[in-house]
């Protein structure tokens, strides 16, 4: 028997998506490894005030965690971290967030982790274990250098304990220490001020002496206009990494005298590494490469016949990868997520395509009748470009709209802003689907996933091309009647928080926004960021202070005058990215000006929030807004937010 839909306006909807859903068991995943047929991996828990975790799933399926409840694995090298695990020989290395050092635990017996860094002014990442010399190689961030940015190099740290001991330094970054499997040779990545990793990097090769000496430091690949990313040595001792030197990222190996493509394709195999140890693919053994690679028509997971030079795909659920890890027996261990379930751990048998779920994010699952689909969408921008974008229509069988109704628009801008969106499952979209939102997830000019001439559209036009981008993706679903043109709303966090403020600040098609810890004073971030982004605006606006008059021109808080519509900002306290003094800024601002506006500050929240209660109370907040100024009232009950000036 079919079910009457309750009829009720679009945002009103009531939806299985609670904000407990989001956080409850939520967790994210990264650095995955693999020992002796175990494998191990970080997980983040939103339940536990973002505490990240080392787990550990034996080979015989028996799961338990390495850390403690006392331990937070994540390090804060470049601040956003990634790469704070490593396993060798049934021994795990961590860093811990409160302290910043290394710690030591065996994963069998009753041994306590262990501090193995002495407690200085230096982080760790990234570590490549030396079994053979009792020692790991680290990227270390040494911040004890009193009024001068910290140094970044490669160290050696004793894994039974000591001091860190220089092994390479001279460049402003350095990342992926790896290895040789007989222990004779070090490849790394390095790169100096102004560059991203995605802009220019250079790959090194050094011989590893007896002592532990490196010797013949060489750059083998890289240089000016060149990225290179992801370096691996495959069990024969073959070097391959990640070059973008065709315009794509794609797979390389080292025959001893330069690099050569493995196959040569207009697809991205690679991602701009804003965590440490994120990996696209992986050596499953001499002759083969598993790998996830994509362009505008979509992505693939398949297998790559190294020397034939052709590629096998393989047939999976999932529409997003990530962290690749090589276990035995020709299986990939990886993060993915597919359209209808958020990322889980997976082993992946790359013969027969079998597929083991060895932890999933969540325990709780959306009922696929509640699932709204992505569709790509390209369409015309300005300057003749094509954006590209996925489309969220309204899902929920137990409701429609009054007749004639079109939907709110929510545009997403990720952040990064060299970053991207990807079709996989995210609860986060569900959850303003459910309730009667239309969302639009969009890659903007500047994105990955498209080559590297899209990824550098951004130079120069930062504020620019992407606003323009993110306008074109809401008037092409305006004029295809998909959604209401006087209710459009655009929302990001960080770089996307930007987009955001310049979308409503130098554009007038959207009604409304929310600023997660965005910036709104380019030039205050010159001025005031961490050392791996203070150079970063000089090829997405110009060189500072040489183009002040561009960062003047560029910034949301100088073209409040023009801004018109209400605003809700949420920032964490204790960011050092873009530090509170932005948001509290442009809040100001707009109240002088007499715009609705609302601004929830969060205490104990860095650059993103990992706090459950927080990341409950933002959504609801944010929920709360959307009602108040598209004029619906969203379903159950939301503790509601002050909206300075809304009756004006």
């Amino acid at each position: 028997m079919k079910t009457e839909r309750t009829i009720a306006p679009f945002g009103a909807w009531g939806s299985p998506v609670t904000t407990e859903m989001l956080t409850a068991g939520a967790r994210r995943f990264e650095s995955i490894a693999v020992d002796d047929g175990d494998v191990y991996w970080v997980e983040s828990r939103p339940d536990e005030a973002g505490r990240c975790a080392v787990m550990r799933m034996t080979a015989d399926g028996v799961l338990s965690e390495v850390t403690t409840p006392a331990h937070n694995a994540r390090t804060r090298v470049h601040e956003y971290g990634g790469g704070a695990l490593a396993v060798s020989n049934g021994v795990a290395y961590f860093s811990n967030f409160s302290d910043q050092r290394l710690y030591r635990r065996p994963v069998n017996g009753s041994e306590a982790p262990a501090a193995i860094t002495p407690d200085i002014a230096v982080r760790y990442a990234d570590a490549a274990v030396d079994d053979a010399r009792g020692r790991l190689i680290c990227v270390a961030e040494d911040h004890r250098r009193a009024g001068r940015e910290p140094e970044n190099l490669l160290v050696a740290v004793p894994t039974g304990g000591g001091a860190p001991v220089p092994v390479h330094r001279g460049f402003d970054f350095y990342a992926s220490p790896r290895l040789s499997p007989d222990g004779g040779q070090l490849a790394w990545v390095c790169w100096n001020h102004p560059n991203m990793p995605w802009d220019a990097t250079e790959l090194w090769l050094a011989d590893v002496g007896a002592d532990g000496a490196l010797t013949s430091p060489r750059r083998i690949e890289g240089g000016a206009e060149v990225s290179v990313l992801q370096p691996s040595w495959g069990p024969d001792g073959t070097l391959y990494c990640v070059s973008d030197v065709s315009g794509w990222w794609n797979l390389h190996r080292w025959d001893g005298e330069r690099l050569a493509p493995v196959l040569p394709m207009e697809a991205e195999f690679g991602l701009p590494p804003w965590l440490f140890g994120m990996s696209r693919y992986a050596v499953l053994d001499a002759d083969r490469i598993v790998a996830h690679y994509g362009n505008a028509d979509g992505t693939r997971l398949g297998v790559i016949d190294v020397a034939a030079g052709r590629v096998r795909e393989i047939a999976t659920p999932f529409e997003t990868f990530g962290f690749f890890a090589a276990a035995s027996r020709g299986r990939l261990m990886c993060a993915a997520a597919s359209a209808e379930a958020g990322p889980a751990v997976v082993a992946i048998d790359a013969d027969s395509g079998e597929i083991e779920t060895l932890r999933r994010s969540s325990e709780q699952k959306l009922d696929p009748s509640y699932v709204s689909r992505a569709e790509p969408i390209a369409c015309p921008s300005a300057e003749s470009r094509t954006a590209h974008a996925y489309y969220y229509s309204p899902r929920n069988p137990a409701f429609r709209a009054p007749e004639g109704e079109r939907p709110p628009l929510l545009t997403l801008t990720h952040g990064g802003p060299t970053g991207g969106t990807d079709p996989g499952f995210k609860l986060a979209i569900q959850y303003w689907t459910t309730r009667g939102f239309a969302v639009v997830d969009v890659d903007y000019g500047g994105s990955t996933g498209y080559g590297t001439a899209y990824r550098r559209l951004l130079r120069g036009a930062w504020g620019i091309v992407d606003r323009e981008d993110c306008e074109a993706a809401a008037r092409h679903l305006v004029a295809r009647g998909d959604v209401d043109p006087a209710r459009l709303a655009i929302r990001g966090g960080s770089a996307g928080g930007y987009t955001t403020l310049c979308a409503l600040a130098f554009g007038s098609l959207f009604t409304a926004g929310a600023s997660y810890y965005g910036v709104s004073d380019a030039a205050a971030l010159a001025r005031d960021t961490h050392k791996f982004e203070s150079r970063y605006l000089d090829a997405l606006i110009g060189p500072w202070p040489e183009r002040a008059d561009l960062y003047e021109q560029r910034s949301p808080i100088h073209a409040v005058d023009r801004l018109a519509c209400p605003v809700i900002f949420l920032q964490g306290l204790e960011d050092a990215v873009v530090p509170p003094d932005q948001t509290e800024r442009m809040a100001d601002a707009l109240r002088r000006k007499g715009l609705p506006v609302a601004c929830l500050m969060f205490e104990g929240e860095q650059h993103g929030f990992r706090q459950a209660a927080n990341i409950r109370r933002a959504a609801e907040a944010e929920l709360y807004f959307y009602g108040r100024v598209f004029g619906f009232s969203p379903a159950g009950a939301i503790e509601p937010v002050e909206i300075e000036n809304l009756d004006r």
